[in-house]
């Protein structure tokens, strides 16, 4: 069987790159097309020399302007671009996945809020599928556009999601979501922040009273249980530490009545024993215990784990994910993947690193 033709638009930062290394050994889809406004002519292996002597290494970045027709195209342009230029890329392409936070959103009202404006494509919001197969699964099948994802978002629900399934959660009690996160998150254009003597050895709390991100948190409850859902009240704080992948969601939330740990670990089975991509972290003994970023580093897993109060009320949640592969391109491919109706897995069943 022939593969799919793709292009990757925006091609140069972190998330294209990482696309390049996934795709590069799918089975069902073949790269193309990359583009660049400030590489054009150069190779792929040039930003991401991880990819020398591999067969998307040898591409060569093309304008956006010369992008011809193709099956799938992957958007990886800064935040507001894609939303701008969406009639035009869906000319070019049958399938888009859109990893901005563009059509993340389904609420216009909270997109306007947390992103400062008035969407710059309404009419296509509807459009478009939140991509995280864990939450959004049912509604990705056969469907032609997708939105990425929030990497501090996902770890936030992949933590939660098995107590809002089951109905657990107090909706009275607050719900606190602390996450910390690595440099790469900030992306590959340097800032004064990403400056090596001022970002290394920081736990610098950038977001520390709300992030963006906590709008897709907010909307997974609506995912869930519907637009009429109660959602608890959120706080999300997010802290840059000396980590250049990963992030660590840590959720202090209350439970309706007092659980048993072995009640806990029902409800998360119940959500992830069919997961291919979250595993339940929850050991006594060993290093190793629950969730780290670190052995997840180029991997599309999520490790999920919890810890319960001596009085059964509170828990405390953990997700870590690489924000590079789960948060972000590695969710794309495994949505692109139930897209199609290919195995989700396909292309995506790297393990991670250790040490």
């Amino acid at each position: 069987m022939s593969k799919l033709q793709a292009a990757i638009i925006g091609a140069t930062g972190y998330t294209g790159g990482e696309l390049l290394r996934i795709l590069n050994f799918h089975p069902h889809l073949e790269v193309t097309q990359i583009t660049s406004r400030t590489r054009m002519g150069e190779y792929a292996h040039v930003p991401h020399p991880n990819l020398r002597n591999t067969r998307v290494g040898g591409l060569t970045f093309i304008r956006p302007e010369d992008v011809r027709k193709t099956d799938v195209i992957f958007l990886c342009l800064p935040h507001g671009e894609a939303a701008k230029q969406i009639d035009h890329w869906a000319t070019l392409a049958d399938v888009i996945i859109d990893l901005s936070a563009d059509f993340r959103l389904q609420q216009l009202e909270a997109y306007a809020r947390w992103y400062g404006a008035p969407h710059p494509s309404p009419q296509w919001v509807s459009r478009f599928v939140y991509g995280l197969p864990e939450l959004t699964r049912e509604h990705l099948r056969g469907a032609r556009y997708a939105s990425g994802v929030g990497c501090n978002a996902t770890a936030a629900n992949l933590a939660l999601l098995p107590l809002v399934r089951a109905g657990l959660l107090d909706s009275t009690q607050p719900v606190i979501i602390d996450v910390k996160v690595g440099s790469s998150e900030g992306g590959a254009e340097s800032s004064p922040a990403s400056h090596h003597p001022e970002r290394s050895g920081a736990v610098r709390s950038y977001a520390p009273a709300g992030h963006r991100h906590q709008a897709e948190v907010e909307q997974m409850f609506r995912l869930v249980h519907g637009e009429g859902a109660t959602v608890p009240p959120l706080h999300m704080t997010v802290t840059a530490i000396e980590m250049v992948r990963g992030v660590l969601a840590t959720v202090h939330a209350f439970l309706k009545q007092p659980m048993q740990e072995k009640e806990l670990w029902r409800a998360f089975r119940a959500c992830y024993k069919d997961e291919p991509f979250v595993r339940i972290v929850k050991s006594t003994a060993g290093i190793y215990r629950l969730p780290e970023p670190k052995i997840l580093a180029g991997s599309n897993w999520a490790d999920v784990g919890f810890a319960l109060s001596e009085d059964g009320r509170k828990v405390t949640l953990l997700c870590a994910i690489d924000n590079l592969m789960k948060g972000a391109s590695g969710s794309a491919v495994q949505a692109l993947n139930v897209m199609m109706g290919w195995d989700e897995r396909t292309g995506l069943e790297f393990p991670g690193l250790h040490p």
